[in-house]
């Protein structure tokens, strides 16, 4: 369960089950991406921090190549952290992660599909960390109720989910109808809607999520949204994700959109067209993502 997606359509091949993914190839890409949303990731860190008595175990639960888990032994320096992860390669790059960064001394990993790994954990987690995880299970009331049930008295689950759609480029890119990604995001969100409804064991569930987890028995404590703002001029590390994102975006969904759309999208792709996104100055990154805090009471 590889969780470190920032957009449904910035990951699709997260939405996949691992064996029809060659997961080694996929590991730069999604430690490259999870690297770019560091400073959001270090601003909800920091939020955690203020609001968490230090904890002895901390449980990544999804986490992909170990950025956040990583980012998780920086903000707890006293605490034992564990990526939970499905993919043994990407299990294996957070481990050299932890290594480059000097925290291999307290951090484990656990291989296996959520939620019913968290049962092979040694004892309860003071505090799990679930980044973009849940909506990959079929069950998210159900996970969440497992997720609870794997935390500590007083422990915190800190569950990221929702927020807003990514803005790369200005509404009027000068070429097309204005509102490309607009309607790119409408196609994305019914996308989404079918990879739901085709996890195994899917069961609708409005995203109350303050709801959802006062029903797995927690209190919820806590929501705040954090932005990463990359504003243009923008990095290169940010211009190359843009490029990866919609040339996935056009893999994906480009054969749904208008004659239009598709030509304006395989401009902005174009790396010989100073108008691309390979080139143009007005290039950003602008991303919300929205974390949950709910704590076990019994």
């Amino acid at each position: 369960m590889a969780h470190e997606n920032h957009q449904h359509h910035q990951h699709q091949a997260h939405h996949h089950d691992h064996t029809d993914l060659d997961w080694a190839e996929m590991g730069p890409v999604l430690e490259a991406e999870a690297e770019l949303f560091t400073p959001m990731y270090e601003h909800a860190m920091a939020w955690l921090a203020k609001r968490q008595t230090e904890p002895g175990l901390v449980v990544d639960a999804g986490s992909g190549p170990g950025v956040v888990s990583c980012l998780l032994a920086d903000t707890f320096p006293g605490a034992r952290v564990v990526a939970v992860d499905g993919s043994a390669p990407l299990l294996e790059r957070a481990r050299a992660r932890a290594e480059r960064l000097g925290v291999a001394d307290r951090f484990g990993t656990l291989a296996g599909e959520l939620p019913d790994v968290l049962g092979d954990l040694d004892y309860p987690a003071d505090l799990l960390w679930a980044g973009r995880s849940l909506h990959h299970l079929g069950d998210q009331r159900a996970a969440l109720t497992a997720f609870a049930a794997r935390l500590t008295h007083g422990g915190t689950l800190a569950l990221q989910e929702g927020g807003l759609p990514a803005r790369f480029l200005p509404r009027d890119v000068g070429f097309g109808r204005p509102g490309l990604q607009a309607r790119l995001d409408a196609l994305e969100a019914e996308w989404f809607a079918v990879m739901r409804a085709d996890l195994p064991g899917s069961v609708t569930e409005t995203e109350d999520w303050p709801a959802l987890l006062t029903a797995a028995g927690l209190r919820p404590t806590g929501t705040r949204t954090f932005l990463l703002d990359l504003p243009a001029p923008t990095t290169d590390r940010a211009r190359a994700h843009v490029v990866a994102s919609l040339t996935r975006t056009r893999e994906g969904v480009g054969d749904r959109l208008d004659a239009d759309d598709r030509a304006t999208l395989d401009r902005l792709l174009d790396p010989d067209d100073k108008a691309s996104v390979h080139h143009r100055p007005d290039v950003f990154m602008l991303a919300a993502q929205t974390v949950y805090t709910a704590v076990r009471t019994k």
